[in-house]
């Protein structure tokens, strides 16, 4: 199992890190397994010197498949896993939603965003020696986003479903999870954000802890 090695992360989610890695019990075994396959795909690249790209999916790209590309990339760098490069997508083009970017700030995270448009372009830091996340809404095969050799990561069975295809893909897994949007605008709202943040960190964690 690999170690935490990176000192320069932002202190609030080394802590938040720190206390989830203590909690890799709570994962179920049968979740254990289809993480492992994630796992697997990315020691196979690592074996091969490969650059390591995580492609997050979910229908509009606006919340889970975030949480997933963010938390990713903080888990490579939580355990110093290099070549790392994680990238998110949808079936159609939203924003990212403003109830998922304050439960990362919750957190700790520092987003920012230099446009006022729809669909803005948010600069995710946590870390100072690491470039920011840049995080916004678009379609899985939109150009920023990887063409071959990569793992598609479906985060919601509606994109599973409608994604029945996906070109250049190495590994396509899905890791389905409740959608918080069920309770936007509910007394419920952040504590449900927060849990979903809370449920993919844990699991992005767990799979780079497999790393050798």
């Amino acid at each position: 199992m690999a170690v935490a090695a990176n000192s320069f992360m932002i202190q609030s989610i080394k802590a938040y890190s720190d206390a989830l890695v203590n909690d890799f019990d709570l994962i179920k075994a049968e979740r254990k397994l289809l993480l492992q396959q994630i796992a697997d795909f990315i020691q196979t690249k690592k074996n091969k010197h490969e650059p390591i790209n995580l492609v997050y999916v979910c229908t509009h790209n606006s919340r889970r498949s975030h949480f997933g590309q963010v938390w990713a990339r903080v888990a490579a760098a939580y355990y110093g896993i290099n070549q790392v490069n994680t990238f998110s997508g949808g079936t159609e083009a939203t924003a990212f939603n403003a109830n998922a970017i304050n439960a990362l700030k919750r957190v700790g995270f520092s987003i920012t965003s230099d446009s006022q448009s729809s669909n803005p372009l948010y600069h995710v830091m946590f870390d100072e020696d690491e470039n920011p996340i840049e995080c916004f809404s678009k379609v899985y095969n939109h150009a920023v986003n990887p063409t071959s050799g990569f793992a598609a990561i479906m985060t919601c069975s509606d994109a599973d479903e409608n994604c029945p295809f996906i070109p250049g893909v190495e590994l396509r897994i899905g890791t389905t999870y409740e959608d918080p949007k069920a309770f936007d605008n509910t007394p419920q709202q952040d504590e449900m954000y927060d849990a979903r943040c809370k449920q993919i960190a844990l699991e992005c964690l767990y799979v780079f802890s497999l790393i050798k």
